[in-house]
């Protein structure tokens, strides 16, 4: 690979000024991989709460557990990338996948399973910054937004198959063969991944140890990333259930809330990430959070409509997905050199500690089925990450018209 910060000649002379297609594909498929585990959770949700006895704030624990393991060790997962490089990182990302989700299919209560959820969020932790550097080493500057924004949907890829072909698999040969199916796949992926990529370098010397404290710009993005990953989370694990026990829904149709939102945020990232120039992308994250907060709305209404869970499962991906994607492309315009995956694993710390504390808050009004309160919080938390990226936009450009 090219250095970091340097475009990579594509192998193919009549393309040369874009990125190679299968190493964007391999980035999107770790992504969906690095949180599988988490989205078949939510769509499986129905069907673990009847099979395993697990209690709505059970289920919320796992997300807490899997996203709380993620951010305390996203500080650590930035310093290896850096240090060990893209493709080993990322090889290990999908081995370790691989492995939680084989404990999860096997886990016969909440303890394995909570286990097997805390070691799957060692991948989260190395996959934004592994993708990232993977990027910056071989992209092209004028491909980067939009080559993130294909392999940051590839989050929401892995919620697509949770909801639809997994969820529906898991109708025919049980929730735990289609768990294992994802683990199977999360192997041959690794096994791809140590094939087709450059090898990296020999690892870097431990250099002088940098703060862990984000600061500037990527601590605005981390907290920004703190509220919006708490509203998402709070969807992606109890809209299933929200479905099947509020709105009359059998599981596989709740399951699908699951994967239409996981479509919608393809869509988003891809799009809004193309967006993401310099000059725009340092409003779209308080602009996506305000419509984030208008989906809130609509899951709410569902209660006295009930059809209006489908649109705001589908608004919830557009906006708010959209919105870790669009910080991402911000980290990459402005890392510093050799800081692109300590940076990004800061705004990521964030975000996976958004998730980690949002669906225990809703699990206490889910467990008692008043949800209507539950999307009001959901709401207040996507409402202050639209302050929050809003007030860093403003700080930003009275700072670059100084």
């Amino acid at each position: 690979m090219a250095a970091e910060g340097t475009a990579a000649v594509s192998p193919a002379k009549a393309d040369e000024d874009r990125p190679d297609r299968r190493l964007t594909v391999l980035l999107t498929s770790a992504m969906a991989f690095s949180m599988l585990q988490l989205f078949l959770l939510g769509a499986l949700g129905p069907r673990l709460v009847g099979e395993l006895g697990l209690s709505p704030a059970v289920l919320g624990l796992t997300t807490t557990i899997g996203f709380g393991t993620a951010a305390a060790l996203s500080p650590a997962g930035g310093r290896i990338v850096d240090r060990f490089g893209p493709r080993r990182s990322l090889v290990a990302l999908l081995l370790l996948s691989a492995a939680a989700l084989a404990l999860i299919g096997a886990a016969p209560g909440a303890g394995l399973l909570l286990a097997a959820v805390a070691l799957g969020g060692v991948p989260q932790a190395l996959a934004n910054p592994a993708t990232n550097k993977a990027v910056l080493r071989a992209v092209a500057p004028a491909r980067r937004g939009a080559v993130t924004g294909l392999k940051q949907s590839g989050v929401q890829l892995g919620a697509f198959a949770a909801g639809a072909p997994l969820a529906l698999l898991a109708g025919g040969i049980g929730w735990r063969g289609a768990v294992w199916v994802g683990a199977g796949a999360a192997l041959a992926t690794g096994a791809w991944a140590w094939r087709v990529l450059p090898a990296d370098p020999p690892p870097a010397p431990a250099g002088p140890r940098t703060s862990l404290v984000p600061r500037g710009m990527v601590a605005w993005l981390a907290a920004f990333s703190l509220f919006l990953g708490a509203g998402i989370a709070s969807v992606n694990t109890y809209v299933a259930l929200f479905g099947a026990q509020r709105l009359g829904m059998g599981p596989a149709t709740a399951g699908a809330l699951v994967a239409v939102l996981g479509v919608a945020g393809i869509a988003g990232r891809i799009g809004w990430s193309k967006a993401a120039r310099p000059g725009r992308a340092e409003w779209l994250p308080g602009v996506l959070a305000c419509g984030a907060l208008g989906a809130a709305a609509l899951l709410a209404a569902a209660l006295l409509v009930g059809p209006l869970v489908w649109l705001g499962a589908v608004a919830v991906g557009v906006f708010a997905v959209s919105g870790n994607a669009v910080s991402m492309v911000l980290v990459l315009q402005r890392a510093a050199p050799g800081r692109a995956g300590q940076d990004s694993a800061l705004v990521a710390a964030g975000f996976f500690a958004g998730f980690a504390v949002g669906p225990p808050l809703f699990g206490l009004f889910a467990q008692s089925g008043r949800y209507g309160p539950g999307w009001a919080l959901v709401a207040a938390e996507f409402a202050v990450a639209a302050a929050v990226a809003f007030g860093w936009a403003l700080r930003d450009r009275r700072g670059a018209a100084a």
